[in-house]
């Protein structure tokens, strides 16, 4: 388990913990009451932590080396039923946007996600989870499958940001983006959105028109990283915590905007340090969504997402 800085309490104790275990199993001294005490420790700091974490915290703890990526949640929720499909039958197969469909009990499911990868070469195969235009465009064909035979579409977002080099913009990265915004908000079939690890800029927003749009509790979604935000406003990185406060990304800020929907909480310490926790709570999250969207008409659904976005940002005196 890798440790971020503000988890060094956490580490202290667990070492002091395996410590006092080790010393128990190799000698004859009883090291019982010793490790209830450290346990007791260890139990009161992780509350203590993660209740308080600052937006930056935050950031942090959704860019963890150890946090569940899509791929990890869609196994972990349809097993073997999940078939991954390729390609925007145009330039190629984006490895950075994955889809394809499941089932969660009997019910069938288009997945669609931003994928980052494990270590050096599966990050580079995904291109660290910042799509091409080839990766919105093939995301947008699974959409208008999942309409043509009605089943619910479920995006997760987990990138840093859409690809922004010289051949996706060559390609037309904005339109691709905004062209997928276009066609989400009147696709006819229910959308539920989950942002699972980074939600930034426009390159999560191109997969993030929902009808239901939730975030896991130490997720951001913003139109742009704490640390670029920085970098343009004080010309350094060094305000990132400024800027990560300022931005207003964290779920509790987004609910309040009423911007999301809802908040799908974490097991204590983050969803990498109980993944089935965590991947349990999305799931859940996923069907309770589905019930109340799966007997809306057509009409009635669209309208409702277009009424939803229409009225973000309005503000009364």
């Amino acid at each position: 388990m890798e440790y971020l800085d503000f988890e060094m309490p956490i580490k202290e104790l667990q070492d002091q913990l395996e410590k006092c275990e080790i010393i128990g199993e190799e000698s004859e001294v009883d090291v019982t009451a010793t490790c209830k005490k450290i346990e007791k420790k260890l139990e009161k700091a992780r509350k203590d932590i993660y209740k308080n974490l600052t937006p930056w915290q935050r950031v942090q703890l959704s860019r963890h080396p150890n946090r569940p990526y899509t791929l990890d949640y869609i196994r972990a929720i349809c097993g073997d039923t999940f078939m991954e499909l390729h390609g925007d039958r145009n330039v190629k197969d984006d490895k950075a946007m994955i889809g394809g469909l499941g089932k969660i009990g009997d019910q069938s499911f288009m997945f669609i996600g931003q994928q980052k990868g494990y270590n050096t070469k599966t990050r580079q195969l995904r291109n660290f989870g910042m799509a091409n235009p080839e990766g919105y465009r093939k995301a947008l064909r699974l959409m208008k499958m999942a309409e043509k035979f009605r089943i619910p579409v479920v995006t997760l977002l987990d990138t840093p940001g859409a690809y922004p080099g010289l051949e996706a913009e060559e390609r037309g990265q904005g339109e691709a983006i905004a062209r997928n915004i276009f066609e989400m908000t009147r696709l006819k079939t229910p959308i539920i959105t989950v942002v699972i690890g980074e939600g930034a800029s426009g390159g999560a927003l191109g997969i993030g028109v929902g009808d239901r749009v939730y975030m896991m509790e130490n997720t951001w979604y913003t139109v742009i990283s704490p640390e670029s935000c920085s970098s343009i406003l004080w010309r350094s990185w060094e305000f990132k915590e400024q800027a990560a406060a300022a931005l207003k990304l964290t779920g509790t800020d987004m609910k309040k905007l009423k911007l999301i929907d809802g908040i799908i909480q974490e097991p204590v310490g983050g969803a990498h340090s109980n993944r089935d926790g965590a991947f349990k709570a999305v799931e859940n999250q996923i069907i309770a969504a589905f019930d109340e969207l799966k007997d809306l008409s057509d009409a009635d659904l669209v309208s409702k997402r277009m009424d939803k976005y229409a009225e973000m940002g309005v503000y009364k005196e």
